[in-house]
């Protein structure tokens, strides 16, 4: 079977994208089952391989068609030349304007249909806002960028997927933002996800609560009677299995035990705290609603361990592994990566 390929943004170059790139590409299993390609900077991945002294080859081209992947090359198509004004640990606007430039090339590509996925490495939102673009996530840019208004982002783990109602706002923004309408969308992409991309042929999902204790009755709340139970029920009118709203405090626990296929949290927090809880290595971020498979590591850009040869590169494996599984369909079952321990 054909190996998919893969485009890889680098992430911000000041972070730790371009160590667990280079640690998750230097596995031979990974050049078996795809053809990864770094859309980023070829010096910074070559002063990187130095640093932690990995046996690769980073190998410039000029375009996806160009790549052929095998084990102890690394091909890279090359965006920017930073290496002489970025320093791991330490960014900058310049190194902003980079990262926000792979993303939308690397969209440009696959759009046109030259790639099969996309997966991207941690960026920082105030370091390219810095850089003089409006940036509120990966998320909402490639949603933007794909033209879709219907989108939502799914943490995908061993024992949870959490899926968020809202993502990137303002707390305080939360309780005014939350609509039957907006619940609704959410719910349905999250269960087009796992029927479609997970094979899971009658989902169960479950809602979450805002208030503690679910509101109590309306005593510490009423976003659970006003918005959340009439989003249920119009759930179900219309044939989801939507369940809740639970509080959260015990549902992700029974979420864990597998009572439910996915859970779908109001906000950020809300649903990544307890994912990453279990999840912090090997947990992957999964956009659904864009017309590609894209997934990403659910960490950040670390800047405070970048360039020290710490990173784990797990989570950028698992991204890896996710992404070419689905850009595969039904082989997914088929396909085996490495998993490496924390």
């Amino acid at each position: 079977m054909k190996r998919p390929l893969i485009l890889i943004t680098m992430g911000d170059p000041a972070g730790v994208g371009p160590e667990v790139i280079l640690k998750a590409l230097v596995l031979s299993e990974v050049h078996r089952v795809a053809v990864p390609v770094v859309v980023g900077d070829g010096e910074i991945l070559e002063r990187t391989a130095k640093t932690l002294d990995l046996p690769v080859r980073i190998r410039r081209i000029g375009s996806p068609e160009e790549a052929g992947s095998s084990a102890g090359t690394i091909e890279v198509l090359s965006l920017s030349d930073l290496s002489g004004g970025i320093s791991p640990g330490k960014p900058s606007a310049e190194g902003g304007k980079a990262a926000y430039d792979y993303i939308v090339s690397s969209t440009e590509l696959i759009l046109k249909g030259r790639a099969d996925a996309l997966v991207t490495a941690p960026v920082n939102k105030e370091i390219i806002s810095l850089s003089g673009h409006p940036f509120s996530g990966h998320t909402e840019l490639l949603a933007e960028l794909s033209g879709v208004r219907e989108f939502a982002m799914m943490l995908v783990g061993p024992k949870l997927k959490v899926c968020l109602v809202t993502t990137h706002i303002p707390l305080s923004e939360v309780p005014a933002t939350l609509t039957v309408e907006e619940i609704l969308s959410k719910a349905f992409l999250t269960e087009r996800a796992l029927k479609d991309l997970f094979g899971i042929g009658d989902p169960r999902i479950a809602l979450c609560s805002l208030n503690p204790h679910g509101g109590e009755g309306g005593r510490m709340g009423k976003e659970e009677s006003e918005i959340l139970d009439p989003a249920i029920r119009e759930a179900k009118r219309r044939g989801l299995s939507l369940e809740g709203p639970f509080p959260p405090d015990s549902l992700f626990f029974w979420a864990a035990q597998g009572k439910w296929d996915a859970v779908l949290a109001l906000y950020h927090d809300q649903g990544l705290i307890p994912f990453k809880l279990l999840h912090f290595h090997e947990g992957v971020n999964l956009t659904l609603g864009l017309p590609f498979i894209r997934t990403s590591p659910d960490h950040g850009t670390a800047y405070d361990i970048a360039g020290k040869g710490l990173a784990n590169p797990r989570s950028m494996i698992e991204a890896i592994r996710l992404a070419v599984r689905l850009a595969m369909g039904k082989a997914a079952g088929t396909v085996t990566l490495p998993s490496l321990s924390p």
